[in-house]
């Protein structure tokens, strides 16, 4: 068995930056309420006509193909994971795909949301394993400006998310002790709908039928988008901060300690840990938990906002491109999110 290893990392972040105090126009709150609940300071949004979840994949996945030393002809698999894809079908794999005038690959959406950047290296890392492709190239992009709900009503998830890409080639390791030391992978779906976005969907709007409803049984069945649902804000996403903020907190370090324990490591050991930008309390919390300095640790959630299954590929990005990830460094990827799924990778830079 081959081990892997990232041979090239790529990141796009759209120019439009939008501060909290940008915000106040449209709902009632502030930099300090954002700051304290979140760490968020600022956070970029996709043009909202010209930039898409592929564009901005591909943007990201340009750069990583380039500092790989190859080519989009060299690509012979891609995994692309996302929650807010152009369209509801087909994926953005094929887009990508078509963008970068790849070809005729195989390309595997992913869509396990915050978690789903290291779903997806888990993914590839198994292909990579077997001997059955060389160059995988693995995306995590996110444009949820497009889908939020910008008033008061909306505030407690709006101000959290930010748009952007993030993608890395994976390619067969020389050195053994060089690249994916292993992944872990889990779930519960026992609380999937206490951060979830209901419509549009094929569950018959269980929600708006249960929750609140005004309408017949029957009259439920047969929408899968109607006027009623935009007037109510039922086509924007939902999350019981509190307890998605108490399951985080557990599973966060649980995954993280369970990669380090697979391969007889421990906390100190680690140079550096990216974790999901899920929330900057969530990760102060994890690295007091698990002993770690500040420098062991790296956020950016402050300037991206949480950008889903970009912001394991933008931070990890950011911390190499800033020197603070070099060879033969232990690194650490974690992320936890709607599912709830969560996971981690342990790899040698």
């Amino acid at each position: 068995m081959f081990s892997s290893k990232i041979a090239g990392i790529g990141m796009y972040v759209p120019s439009n930056v939008v501060t909290n105090n940008d915000l106040t126009r449209y709902m009632d709150t502030n930099d300090a309420w954002i700051q304290e609940r979140t760490g968020i300071k600022e956070r970029r949004y996709a043009h909202r006509t010209k930039e898409t979840t592929t564009t901005m994949g591909v943007e990201a996945a340009a750069i990583a193909i380039e500092r790989a030393g190859i080519t989009p002809q060299d690509i012979d698999f891609i995994v692309f994971a996302t929650l807010s894809p152009d369209y509801y079908f087909p994926g953005c794999g094929v887009l990508l795909q078509r963008a970068l005038k790849m070809r005729e690959i195989g390309a595997l959406d992913v869509r396990n949301q915050c978690s789903g950047f290291v779903y997806a290296l888990s993914v590839a890392d198994q292909f990579i394993k077997t001997g059955m492709y060389k160059n995988i190239l693995v995306v995590g992009s996110e444009k949820h400006s497009f889908g939020l709900d910008f008033s008061t009503r909306g505030r407690n998830v709006s101000v959290i998310f930010g748009d952007g890409a993030g993608a890395v080639v994976l390619q067969p390791a020389a050195n053994e002790a060089q690249g994916i030391l292993s992944t872990h992978l889990h779930s519960d779906g026992e609380s999937a709908e206490i951060l979830a976005m209901y419509n549009p969907g094929t569950h018959a709007n269980y929600w708006t039928a249960n929750k609140v409803a005004d309408f017949t049984e029957a009259e439920v069945g047969e929408m899968f988008m109607s006027k009623e649902m935009i007037d109510n804000a039922q086509n924007f996403p939902y999350m019981d901060g509190p307890a998605v903020f108490k399951k985080a907190v557990v599973k966060f370090p649980e995954v993280i300690m369970e990669a380090l324990t697979a391969n007889n490591l421990t906390p100190a050991d680690i140079k550096i840990l990216i974790p999901h930008q899920a929330n900057l309390r969530i990760a102060q919390f994890v690295q007091q938990k698990l002993g770690l300095r500040d420098d062991q640790v790296h956020n950016n959630i402050q300037h991206y906002g949480n950008t889903t299954a970009a912001s394991v590929p933008i931070a990890l990005c950011e911390a190499w491109q800033d020197g603070k990830i070099k060879e033969g460094d232990l690194v650490c990827l974690a992320a936890f999110g709607s599912g709830f799924t969560w996971a981690s990778a342990l790899l040698r830079w």
